[in-house]
């Protein structure tokens, strides 16, 4: 499914953002200095924050469009986001927070199972939120995320903080999900080696531009 972004633009301190990408691969890799606009681009994505100009796209269907007025909200675009504050729930325990982002009428019942193994979720689920390390409450978001079966899933920094080995499962989780599931993954990371692993494209964003980096 095609990601489209058409001539969006955002002022910024100090820079303007100007985005006119078709992102079109499995795995869109996304890096930049800190500060270059890689969360406010996945936000705007997301719906969680507005553009001056321009229209958004997934697939057909318009998300965005500045000129026509249009703006789904974000619960209507059909996009899992997992940000860097991971917007967990603190006063629910690990599964409640998981069983939040579940949808029943998916019909998938073997989906929550799978997610808990993968991430090695199931001693937390228990847990109030604010018992867990950081490591742990990024697996919960991770998970939450995918149980909805998004459209697209946004990860910013999602392995920040994991040991190697867990950073590895995660990985092969994603790349699950893309193959098996057929949902795109718009995924920023500061690590060349994560970008890498997850093989797709990889963009770079610099100076409000979003540049493909050669292979």
């Amino acid at each position: 499914m095609t990601l489209r972004l058409e001539n969006v633009v955002l002022k910024l301190p100090g820079f303007t953002l100007r985005i006119d990408a078709a992102l079109t691969a499995p795995v869109t890799g996304l890096s930049g200095v800190s500060g270059s606009g890689k969360t406010t681009l996945l936000e705007m994505i997301a719906g969680l924050r507005r553009p001056e100009e321009g229209r958004i796209l997934l697939g057909d269907e318009v998300l965005t469009d500045v000129r026509a007025r249009l703006y789904h909200p974000p619960e209507k675009r059909g996009i899992g986001y997992v940000p860097q504050d991971l917007g967990l729930f603190p006063h629910l325990c690990a599964g409640a927070n998981l069983r939040f982002g579940f949808r029943r009428e998916l019909n998938d019942e073997t989906l929550p199972g799978r997610v808990v193994d993968v991430l090695q979720l199931s001693e937390l689920l228990s847990r109030p939120i604010t018992q867990l390390s950081g490591g742990e409450k990024q697996r919960v978001a991770i998970g939450r995320a995918l149980l909805a079966r998004p459209r697209l899933l946004l990860l910013d920094e999602p392995l920040t903080g994991l040991d190697d080995a867990l950073k590895e499962r995660v990985l092969a989780h994603v790349r699950t999900v893309v193959d098996e599931f057929r949902v795109p993954v718009v995924y920023v990371s500061h690590s060349q080696a994560e970008l890498a692993a997850l093989g797709g494209e990889a963009y770079f964003l610099h100076q409000g531009q979003l540049d493909r980096q050669p292979e």
